[in-house]
């Protein structure tokens, strides 16, 4: 047991309990969605925050209606807050009938451009605070250890799919609607 559930109330221990229950969430990774994950790659090793933005959207929108639940809005910024705690990779916010992610891009210290895993990672950490609401319909979203592993269990999903996808011979090239990098030099 977590140091601090004896401080929660009664609900939220059943709250953090189911939480921690749930260790996967299976999800079918449609092809535009294992696009835009390598795509994800290519934004950020090219520094393109306006694409990075876009196929972020694309990979929360596509699990959103692969699992049934309300769409929110992505928003790729700059750098990271920081403190002297350290710095905020992701934040997702519910007000009201509105819900947002917000997730940085660049490092607050050396101002270097994220890890593709990692961004990635942090993506789907604050898609599965939405996920805790909307799907497992919980009204706290704990870090459990459930939590990461559902986290952990979507990240996976969606690199084997992306991998294979990407080493398929004779591919499509992807969809209009992936948004695709441009290849003209």
């Amino acid at each position: 047991m977590p140091n601090f559930r004896h401080r929660l109330t009664r609900g939220q221990q059943r709250e953090y309990d189911r939480s921690n229950a749930v260790r996967v969430i299976p999800v079918r990774v449609t092809p535009r969605n294992a696009r835009a994950v390598q795509l994800l790659e290519w934004a950020l090793t090219h520094a393109d925050r306006p694409r990075t933005q876009r196929v972020a959207q694309v990979i929360c929108d596509e699990l959103c209606a692969v699992l049934q639940v309300p769409t929110l809005r992505v928003e790729v910024k700059e750098t990271r807050p920081s403190d002297r705690r350290g710095e905020l990779h992701g934040l997702y916010e519910s007000a009201g009938r509105s819900q947002a992610i917000s997730i940085w891009m660049l490092t607050a210290k050396r101002g270097q451009v994220v890890a593709y895993r990692t961004f990635l990672r942090t993506l789907v950490h604050e898609m599965c605070h939405h996920l805790d609401y909307q799907l497992l319909t919980l009204r706290d979203s704990f870090h459990t250890d459930g939590f990461f592993q559902r986290e952990s269990s979507l990240v996976r999903q969606l690199l084997k799919v992306a991998t294979r996808a990407a080493a398929a011979p004779g591919r499509p090239s992807g969809s209009a609607d992936a948004e695709r990098p441009s290849t003209s030099r």
